[in-house]
């Protein structure tokens, strides 16, 4: 029931925080704190269970629609657990950047938040098909709310395009698992949308049934093309809503091509995998380029979050352990990374009453620390050693290196590209000449505890991934297995204790 449990707080606790709005905000705030805190201390509890046991589980599963073969199927390993409580850290982020900045229906928006929530740790639960999309659509339309009603001055043209991008390829992937359980069906007599009926399916090279899946991931990541609603929400989204899509609702992409993508579909995935690591270098490169010509500064750490996805595409199709690990450490790390920036953007924001880089400028000469702070999530975003965005490149560019020389090898050439929008972005708004009448106040201590709170985040992913890996280890050996067409043997293999064993399982 405890993973029950985890999807049901926050259910619950965005209908009492909604409901005590006429109470005032203050106690609708103090809810969702509460509800998010108390999730926190189970995942930590869970965590500390599992270090002891890196290779257990925890399930659950009942009928729903039995007439149809749905069940109400959960499942929770290492990967799903980091995940979770990745999503849970940043809600609590999202709740700390709006305490000021949202005076209006407070209630209603710490509802979508904790709704968002809940839909998205059913995502990194559901073991059955129907079930994860039902939680696929449920963290949408929340989603697309927080944009339209507390967003910047387009939010409805960005919430509106947020939400048609995110239910076609979400309709893509129903059709594709209709598809998948009705000839299933006609092939093996069963009638199942448990992905575990489904693994052994003999439509594993159905190169269309996967394209639905694979869009419908490609899109939340997202990659490029597929991106093209991508800065619009990021950038009119409020602040807490940015750090959902960026920190975390995009992750469940990532997710889904590594739980669903490759194991239900390894013939057709693996052939297809030359062309997404392709998509991959492309999203490197092109949303480098697309952020160093960016004048917003929100604009250009959301096109910057877009060029780190295609890495998360390169390490899942590069089909061996080194490149799912250095994804699963990479999409840690991002959300911590990329939501500091998008948070300190949001504290340039609220002491310059804009967000144009061409208007800013001189910031190091009043507020050296704030400058200091910005310049360092700016590095570990980068990639500086002893970074988990650096631990995870690495290892996602050894995955790409045994599988496709030539993408691993761009993709390294393509890290050049991001240290120019980076430098750009550190020239525009921190150095140079300081505009006229302009005050700009130092970071005051709230600020400076969650900002070191999510960077001590980031460096322990880099100084310490072993103990993540280890929590995550055990899931990518299986996931790998289920997807392995060159043998069976190693699907017999034990689960290695770190890295260092052979990476093809």
């Amino acid at each position: 029931m405890t993973l029950i449990a985890l999807i049901a707080i926050p259910l619950i606790g965005g209908l009492l925080a909604w409901a005590a709005e006429k109470a005032g905000a203050a106690i609708s705030r103090g809810i969702t704190v509460f509800t998010l805190g108390f999730l926190t201390g189970i995942l930590l509890k869970q965590w500390a269970n599992l270090s002891g046991d890196p290779g257990a589980v925890l399930t659950f599963q009942a009928d729903w629609i039995p007439q149809f073969g749905i069940s109400l199927a959960l499942h929770q390993d290492g990967l799903s657990l980091m995940l979770i409580l990745l999503s849970v850290l940043l809600s609590i982020v999202a709740v700390y950047v709006s305490w000021d900045s949202v005076q209006e229906r407070v209630g209603a928006y710490h509802f979508n938040i904790l709704w968002v929530l809940s839909g998205t740790i059913g995502v990194f639960l559901a073991r059955d098909l129907f079930l994860f999309f039902f939680f696929w659509e449920l963290m949408v339309v929340p989603m697309a709310f927080l944009i339209a009603f507390w967003g910047g001055d387009k939010r409805s043209a960005a919430a509106t395009k947020f939400f048609i991008f995110t239910q076609a390829s979400g309709l893509l992937m129903l059709i594709s698992t209709l598809g998948l359980v009705w000839m299933n069906y006609q092939q093996t007599g069963a009638f199942s949308f448990l992905l575990d009926n489904l693994l052994d399916s003999p439509l594993a090279g159905n190169r269309f049934l996967m394209l639905g899946f694979f869009l419908a991931f490609a899109v939340k990541l997202p990659v490029a093309p597929f991106h093209a609603w991508q800065a619009d929400a990021y950038t009119q989204a409020p602040t807490g809503g940015t750090i959902i899509l960026a920190g975390f609702l995009s992750k469940t992409g990532g997710y889904g091509l590594i739980r669903y993508c490759l194991p239900l579909f390894p013939e057709a995935a693996q052939g297809f995998a030359p062309w997404a690591m392709g998509l991959g270098v492309f999203t490197v490169a092109y949303g480098a380029m697309l952020a160093f010509g960016q004048k917003d500064a929100k604009r250009l750490v959301a096109f910057s979050s877009l060029s780190h996805m295609g890495f998360i595409m390169i390490g899942v199709f590069a089909w061996n352990a080194y490149g799912v690990q250095g994804a699963t450490i990479f999409m840690l790390s991002h959300g911590f990374a990329t939501s500091a920036l998008f948070l300190l953007v949001h504290m340039m924001e609220k002491r310059l009453g804009h967000r144009d880089l061409s208007q800013m400028g001189g910031v190091a000469k009043v507020a050296p620390r704030f400058a200091g702070i910005s310049i360092l999530f700016v590095m570990l975003s980068l990639g500086l050693p002893a970074s988990g965005n650096f631990v995870g490149e690495m290892l996602i560019l050894a995955g790409a290196m045994q599988q496709h020389v030539l993408f691993a090898t761009a993709a390294g050439f393509a890290l050049i590209l991001p240290a120019i929008y980076s430098l750009y972005f550190i020239q525009k708004s921190l150095h140079g000449a300081l505009p006229s009448d302009t005050l700009f106040a130092e970071l005051n201590p709230k600020e400076y505890f969650v900002l070191a709170l999510m960077g001590l985040a980031v460096l322990y992913l880099g100084l310490q991934p072993q103990c993540v890996l280890d929590t995550t280890n055990p899931s990518s050996p299986a996931l790998l297995a289920q997807a392995n067409l060159s043998s069976t043997a190693s699907i017999d293999q034990p689960v290695p204790a770190s890295l260092e064993a052979d990476p093809e399982f």
